[in-house]
């Protein structure tokens, strides 16, 4: 269901080397619905489609809510497919594309992330929060199940910590969400943007190839058995270290300047 105001759902904007991907629903808590879903995808089809991009930055309209999850508006039947004609959700569907991406993606929580803000979260590769922020899975107390979150979550946390959050619904603070591992950072939200930004810088020094690269190898790793991943990396990292920039990142530290990439532009 769409708000009825004329501002879209979702803003895009490029700021630099990062684009910014805002859900703008702040009435609303930031909730999902179809249409944000297929907004956030858009976002990322035009990230992958920008060669200079470094970053991808995913947040919330305001201060009080990153995501509140799915708009519980509509009923249960945000939980399913369609009319049950397609086998994968919206959601299912953007979290496919996201893994895809080889862009790094960074969760700017700036309030409350629970339920399906926690998959949201769960989706990126890192992630920096307001001190204020809320953490939590609060399904089973409307009598459903952080089903979908769960495949993301158990990637990022100890399964006695997935399972407190998930059987408990009780939300924990932005602090307690660092210390187990779900977050990078914790900022003030007065410097928010800055840790964002700063966080951004670093990722500008990588070489954009090794990134992309790295984050395809990180998921492939993740169901092989160890001898099969030691084989697969060391195939990569003879791939790797073939790429022109591989060769110019070691140029430089021999002469001790910094890389101009192959890729897109040196920050």
């Amino acid at each position: 269901m769409s708000t009825h105001s004329t501002e879209p759902v979702v803003m895009t904007e490029q700021r630099g080397f990062a684009l910014w991907i805002t859900i703008n629903r702040e009435p609303h808590r930031n909730a999902l619905n179809p249409e944000v879903v297929a907004r956030i995808q858009a976002g990322i089809e035009v990230a992958a489609a920008s060669p200079d991009l470094r970053a991808v930055v995913l947040t919330g309209a305001g201060e009080k809510a990153f995501c509140a999850g799915a708009d519980l508006s509509q009923g249960v039947g945000v939980f399913s497919p369609e009319g049950l004609d397609e086998p994968t959700t919206d959601f299912g569907r953007l979290a496919r594309r996201v893994r895809e991406l080889g862009i790094p993606i960074i969760a700017r929580v700036n309030g409350a992330c629970v339920a399906g803000g926690m998959g949201l979260m769960s989706l990126c590769d890192l992630a920096v929060a307001a001190e204020h922020a809320k953490f939590g899975l609060p399904e089973a107390k409307v009598g459903v199940f952080p089903m979908q979150v769960l495949v993301h979550l158990r990637r990022l946390i100890a399964p006695r910590l997935v399972a407190e959050l998930c059987l408990t619904g009780e939300l924990i603070t932005a602090h307690r969400a660092y210390e187990i591992g779900l977050l990078n950072a914790v900022a003030p939200m007065d410097k928010l943007d800055a840790a964002v930004q700063a966080l951004i810088g670093r990722l500008c020094a990588s070489s954009p190839v090794a990134l992309r690269r790295g984050k395809a190898a990180i998921a492939a790793m993740e169901h092989m058995a160890f001898g099969e991943a030691l084989s697969f990396a060391e195939a990569q990292i003879a791939i790797a270290s073939r790429t022109g920039d591989a060769r110019e990142g070691l140029a430089a530290f021999n002469e001790k300047r910094k890389p101009r990439w192959v890729e897109g532009h040196t920050p």
